[in-house]
């Protein structure tokens, strides 16, 4: 994290290969709804095919299973754990592709203030406060501001007079409570975020305001561990769309869009930890409403929506017998309203000297989100429509691999198979040069194939990481699945050394399709990065982050205008902690 440049961590995340959002736009400038994560070629339609939990909680939102990244200073965070398929049975169908955990921290007692100004008039203010008292007490804080005027979404060839510069003004913090015993451990925790965003023209904006409320408590008794945790989360997202003509000379107020949302949930489980076996179980619930209200013009005003219940019992274990350790587990789901699915998982690993083999297989699925079961929306001249009629996504998985472990290097190869049914995606209906008219349906068949690599080598301060997806996701027709490369890669040097720490890489990517027909191509594309950071006394640090270092314009959508990323960001700051 600390190597890596990016003002949010879905852009820090863009070095593991097979971490892509809906589209290649960075959450600082795009519209929330494409915020959804995908892994290992799974794509995505907004809806994420991967569970995001921030300290056990979930991050994805409750109507849409998109991420707002923004909620998360990245500084704040301690480590990210990526699992890149779901082979476990503990999490639901949020994690039918994986999932990414989130650890704030550990709470200590500083004070910290840091301020960092960039090119296209971004300023970040951050604030952060930690007491412990009684010797089992903490309270922390976090704030942070942010505004960037941000850049433009079309490229130069085709703006017109009703483009804007799309940017975005935020504002988030957290406030915790931990006691912190011997045996018992309970936290309190509420988050909230407020972002305002133009999304690129004069008519098109989005807001949002949300925040959650959680509440954990664990017990650890010799080999044994009881934990529960509940939390509220409640969200409104508000947004407006617009028709634009061929010249880009003209734009005209379509629809305005109003859509509250909030969901509960809770989990209970008891681990116990022994000499050759683990064992983990428990339950745990979800239940989501959330609404999308919406006034045409012209036209009548529409009101949608509805509930997701959904709840599980799971069960997951480990045993070791000599060089081999087994692993299995199983999960039973109401998968929502009524609909049980049965999610069983097995494994086993083998250590020889300096190698590791693996394999593993599992049986997953994705419940329709209620943004896709209800919600419609418009970007650009491209509309998209809900589908109450939507069925669950299942994955079937297998996944083979070794590693190899050495004093300064480290490989792991990985190949992997992912039979998909009823996939959802955003089927084109009709196309006119005015208007392409898509709907949210399941597709009969796919499958999502590759082969995953990595290597670490250190020597001494400077340590070489790289990594490499091939992933050929294809539809029963063989079409392309879209939002899905079939190469990425990254490359990364790392000089860390005392009080000094300089990084500079390359992340490529090979060309992907926008939609189902593969008939809009995204361009492959290659972007540098350089991140350099140095500590000085009394606890400052400055430090300088440069995204896109060439300034490559990176084909990032279609609507059906070109969309691009982001240009050459520069951002530089100092920070300062006392402890």
């Amino acid at each position: 994290m600390e190597a890596s440049p990016g003002a949010t961590i879905d852009d820090r995340l863009r070095l593991v290969p097979g971490f892509s959002l809906f589209r290649r736009t960075s959450a600082l400038v795009a519209n929330p709804t494409t915020q959804g994560v995908s892994l290992r070629g799974l794509g995505s339609t907004g809806a994420s095919r991967t569970l995001v939990l921030w300290d056990g909680i979930p991050l994805n939102s409750p109507f849409g299973g998109w991420v707002y990244w923004t909620r998360v200073a990245p500084e704040e965070i301690d480590r990210v754990e990526v699992s890149e398929s779901g082979a476990t049975s503990v999490f639901g169908d949020r994690a039918m592709g994986g999932s990414i955990a989130l650890f704030s921290r550990a709470e200590e007692r500083h004070l910290g203030f840091a301020y960092e100004a960039g090119n296209r008039g971004t300023h970040d203010v951050e604030a952060s406060a930690g007491y412990l008292f009684q010797r089992a007490w903490a309270v922390s804080a976090t704030a942070r501001d942010f505004i960037t005027d941000g850049w433009y979404s079309v490229p130069s060839s085709v703006r017109g007079s009703v483009d804007r510069l799309a940017g975005v003004a935020f504002a988030a913090g957290t406030l915790r409570l931990d006691y912190l015993g011997p045996k018992e451990r309970v936290y309190l925790r509420g988050d909230v975020l407020a972002e305002d965003r133009d999304n690129g023209t004069a008519l098109q904006k989005n807001s949002t305001g949300t925040g959650t409320l959680a509440a954990g408590w664990s017990h650890q008794e010799s080999s044994n561990m009881w934990s529960a945790l509940g939390w509220y989360t409640r969200e409104d997202f508000h947004a407006t769309f617009s028709a634009i003509n061929a010249a880009r000379s003209l734009e005209r107020l379509t629809s305005t869009q109003s859509v509250p949302a909030e969901s509960t949930g809770g989990a209970v489980l008891w681990r116990h930890a022994a000499a050759r076996w683990n064992l983990v179980s428990g339950g745990d619930f979800s239940r989501a409403e959330g609404y999308s209200h919406e006034v045409f013009y012209p036209g009548t005003p529409t009101d949608r929506g509805g509930t997701l219940l959904q709840g599980g019992a799971f069960s997951q274990g480990d045993a070791g017998f000599s060089r081999v350790r087994l692993f299995g587990g199983f999960r039973a789901e109401d998968a929502a309203n009524g609909v049980a699915f049965w999610s069983p998982s097995g494994g086993a690993t083998m250590g020889l000297g300096r190698w590791r083999l693996r394999a593993s297989a599992n049986r997953a699925f994705r419940a329709p989100a209620l943004n896709e079961l209800y919600r419609d929306f418009r970007a650009g001249n491209v509309v998209t429509l809900a589908n109450a009629a939507l069925r669950p996504e299942t994955l079937a998985g297998v996944e083979a691999g070794a590693d190899w472990v050495g004093e300064r290097t480290r490989v792991s190869v990985t190949l992997y198979r992912n039979s998909l049914r009823d996939l959802i995606v955003n089927a084109t209906l009709a196309a006119t040069p005015l208007l392409i008219t898509r709907q949210r349906q399941n597709t009969g068949a796919a499958v999502a194939r590759g082969v995953e690599a990595r290597l670490t080598r250190r020597l001494g301060p400077l340590r070489f990481e790289s990594a490499y997806l091939l992933a050929d996701s294809r539809v029963a027709s063989g079409l392309r699945i879209p939002q899905v490369a079939k190469q990425q890669g990254t490359a990364q040097f790392v000089y860390d050394r005392g009080a000094n720490l300089i990084a500079a890489g390359v992340r490529a990517s090979g060309l992907q399709f926008e939609d189902d027909l593969n008939a809009f191509v995204l361009p492959g594309y290659a972007v540098w990065h350089v991140t350099a950071r140095r500590t000085l006394p009394r606890g400052f640090a400055l430090h300088l982050q440069v995204e896109n270092l060439m300034d490559r314009e990176v084909v990032a959508g279609y609507s059906p205008t070109p969309l691009v990323g982001a240009p050459r960001l520069i951002r530089a700051g100092v920070r300062w902690t006392l402890q």
